[in-house]
């Protein structure tokens, strides 16, 4: 294959997903369009024994040992589970594609890494000792694993990459992914985000934060972005992972095209470890420059999946940043936030909305907002309510946001593809 260059087209050619909403893309994107919400009270036996403030999230709809074996499940810890299942669904969905492994890349984010190995194996160190630490305690807590993992699957040759930039890390490693193909290093490239961190101590950590919704009575109405009553974001889990590949690739082996991977675009806003710009200055940079290396304009874009985590800083914070990266070309321009349905996936969040982002420029339809109220008048966007709404046919272009602590900015230009 070429060496790669600036002008190398990269597309999407597979998709897999395990989310709240369902074991698998299809299933997801279905629930998605339907306005199903798959926040619930969680059932394990550690929320009462460690009192914990909040008592519900938004774990993964159907359980990994239905897609993995006993083996698997029991050498990887979640996160790693929810990258493998993901990825052999994009695989697959890629038509399993030839490639010289060492043209073959992955690319996988995730927040926080083996939360569970590491602190259940501490216990294990703290209660019995040294000797009953499991072997490959290590191999599966380390953030990379998911990674490392998924390429040993694949037998991927031509790097492994774990981004960790809190929830900006999935839709980052997609960005590094198109990168690496239009360098001329890969082919094609496994990439997503990845997160399996329902865990007490997470879920302790972001309440002490105030940063998670306390709506224990009601889990299905709690993740309501750009509402007036949001009061914080839902814990998720799961995975999304994308195949890219080189246009002329994919091509050649005739493979079925989602869309053009056309530009991302990242910043910081080295502003507050938690909290946004509340101007959006920097999340406005990433949106700008994701539009810029695209090769499109302003006017081009006719959908944001928004990073909308529901919090009542994070969501006005990031409306400004619309505004102020898109000025007029904003009117009528229709928003989603879907962490209404999904939670927020934490590592795993950028990356699954942009696999959403690609599907509704392939089907032609933007998915729904639930659980909008009262519409927050600081939010002056229009966004999706309730019902999926139909975008117009020709070439359109669409944009998904994906915003981490630590000031990190990610927006990913998604193309149709014809």
């Amino acid at each position: 294959m070429s060496a790669g260059s600036s002008d190398t087209k990269v597309v999407i050619t597979g998709l897999g997903a395990t989310t709240p909403l369902g074991g698998d893309m299809p299933t997801t994107w279905e629930a998605l369009l339907a306005g199903t919400c798959g926040a619930r009270t969680i059932e394990a036996d550690w929320v009462a024994k460690y009192e914990l403030p909040v008592t519900f999230g938004a774990p993964i709809h159907t359980p990994a040992d239905q897609a993995l074996t006993k083996v698997e499940v029991r050498r990887l810890d979640p996160n790693a589970q929810y990258a493998m299942i993901a990825s052999r669904e994009a695989w697959q969905d890629a038509g399993v594609p030839e490639v010289d492994p060492e043209r073959l890349g992955v690319a996988i984010g995730t927040g926080i890494g083996g939360v569970w190995t590491l602190l259940d194996q501490w216990d294990n160190l703290r209660e019995k000792g040294p000797r009953r630490v499991f072997p490959l305690a290590v191999p599966m807590l380390m953030p990379n694993s998911a990674t490392g993992n998924v390429s040993l699957d694949l037998g991927a040759r031509a790097g492994a990459h774990t981004i960790v930039s809190a929830c900006a890390s999935g839709a980052e490693a997609m960005g590094l992914a198109a990168e690496m193909i239009r360098s001329g290093r890969a082919d094609v490239v496994v990439a997503g985000g990845t997160e399996g961190a329902m865990h007490p101590l997470c879920f302790a950590g972001f309440a002490a934060m105030q940063a998670l919704s306390k709506r224990n009575d009601d889990p299905a109405h709690a993740s309501r972005p750009y509402d007036v009553a949001r009061d914080g974001f839902v814990m998720g889990e799961g995975a999304g992972i994308m195949v890219l590949e080189s246009e002329e690739h994919a091509k050649a082996r005739g493979a079925r095209i989602y869309a053009e991977f056309a530009g991302h675009g990242m910043s910081a806003d080295s502003h507050h470890i938690a909290a946004p710009e509340p101007e959006g200055a920097g999340a406005s940079r990433a949106m700008t420059e994701a539009v810029r290396n695209a090769g499109l304009s302003a006017t081009d874009i006719i959908h944001i999946n928004a990073h909308a985590t529901s919090t009542p800083v994070g969501d006005v914070a990031e409306a400004a940043a619309i505004r102020r990266a898109f000025g007029e070309a904003a009117d009528g321009m229709p928003v989603s936030a879907t962490k209404s349905m999904t939670g927020h996936l934490l590592g795993a969040a950028g990356a699954l909305e942009g696999l959403f982002t690609v599907l509704a420029v392939h089907h032609r339809v933007a998915p729904p907002t639930i659980n909008i109220e009262n519409l927050d008048p600081e939010v002056d966007l229009d966004v999706i309510r309730d019902t999926p709404r139909e975008l117009p046919a020709g070439d359109i272009a669409a944009l998904n946001n994906s915003f981490g602590f630590g000031g990190h900015n990610v927006a990913l230009a998604i193309k149709s593809y014809s």
